[in-house]
């Protein structure tokens, strides 16, 4: 497989002259998003609402502009995601739905509906074959697989790229368990404070408080590691590097079964790269300044393209990433050392989703 073609807009305008929606739209249509066959197709705007509290997730402006485009090129648009695993506002349709209300998304914002992707109960899904090295049907969210058309809008965090917001994101909630399935941490008791902040975050109480001390039962565990990020103390952890090796090829299979036999265009916003994703119910300050906007036809090439032009940023003073120590070239490692995140785009190109190699092309 050749080079890929990544086409990239940084976010300056001109005042009276241009802003950032308008150079979004430009954008897109210079990458070619009108090859695709929109006329009366249903076209799935995959992207994420935030979690309430948190206030880094894309602005419902930027769902706006690329709705609109695909209504002029004759689609029938609709924003989704699928359910989550966790202890949060978007665990079930009704309060995903509210959630996204609550941050913005609404019709009268964004022009099109909300279809959360497996539906009420995070059940409503269609196993999709790929025979994978590791997933033999993928367990995609009903609403998504029914569509004609797939663009991904994601806000680009390291680990939390394209490949994740379509892989694991797109995942019904037995879907989002099998990538899981690896990955279940364990607690280094002799760092636990005993907060319960585990126990508080986990939808399964896995979590045991024992003597002041947390444990895991992977009886409970589905290994959706909201424990790990929410620990104060980085006490809890995988049992292994592997786990999260398998667990990045388990959503580049999962990426791979949502694109696979039908037309797909990919948008990532490289913006308020705070350190954790927008799952979580607070943001952090960002780790480095915004980069730009950055779309292509190739997930692989696009979260490579966003992650090289992060780790060329430079480290924002006082935040997360400038405060732990800086062991490699990659500020996304050095961040989450646990997340292996590059096993992901290294698996999607041996499983033919994309090519690793790209040319940039700069559209003012």
């Amino acid at each position: 497989m050749g080079k890929s073609r990544v086409y990239y807009s940084d976010l300056r305008t001109e005042s009276m002259k241009n802003n950032l929606q308008l150079k979004l739209k430009k954008l897109i249509q210079t990458a070619g998003i009108g090859k695709i066959d929109f006329d009366k197709k249903f076209t799935a705007i995959k992207m994420h609402f935030g979690e309430p509290g948190n206030l880094a997730f894309l602005r419902p402006n930027y769902a706006k502009t690329v709705v609109d485009v695909v209504r002029e090129l004759g689609g029938y648009p609709f924003l989704t995601d699928c359910n989550t695993l966790y202890v949060g506002r978007r665990k079930n349709a009704l309060d995903h739905i509210g959630a996204a209300y609550e941050n913005g998304f609404s019709p009268f914002s964004t022009g099109c509906h909300i279809l959360i992707g497996d539906g009420l109960k995070g059940t409503d899904e269609k196993l999709v074959p790929i025979n994978g090295d590791y997933v033999r049907d993928a367990k995609i969210g009903t609403a998504i697989m029914d569509a004609d058309v797939v663009i991904s809008l994601t806000h680009f965090k390291g680990h939390e790229g394209t490949l994740k917001n379509i892989g694991m994101g797109c995942g019904s909630r037995a879907g989002k368990k099998e990538m899981h399935s690896n990955s279940k941490p364990i607690v280094n008791q002799s760092l636990c404070i005993g907060c319960e902040k585990c126990r508080q975050i986990c939808a399964q109480d896995a979590p045991k408080i024992t003597n002041k001390k947390s444990f895991i039962d992977h009886e409970l565990c589905v290994g959706c590691g909201r424990c790990i990020t929410i620990c104060p103390v980085s006490a809890i952890t995988n049992r292994s590097d592997q786990q999260n090796v398998i667990l990045n090829r388990k959503i580049a299979e999962y990426a791979y079964a949502v694109v696979k036999d039908r037309p797909g265009f990919h948008i990532s916003l490289v913006i308020d790269v705070s350190p954790n994703c927008d799952c979580h119910d607070e943001n952090d300050l960002p780790i480095v300044p915004d980069v730009g906007m950055f779309v292509s036809f190739d997930p692989v090439a696009l979260d490579q393209a966003c992650a090289d032009a992060v780790n060329r940023q430079p480290v924002i003073a006082g935040s997360w990433l400038d405060e732990v120590p800086h062991t490699t070239n990659d500020h996304f490692t050095d961040a989450h050392p646990e997340t292996n995140w590059q096993s992901c785009l290294e698996h999607a190109e041996k499983f033919g989703l994309g090519s690793r190699e790209y040319d940039l092309v700069v559209v003012k």
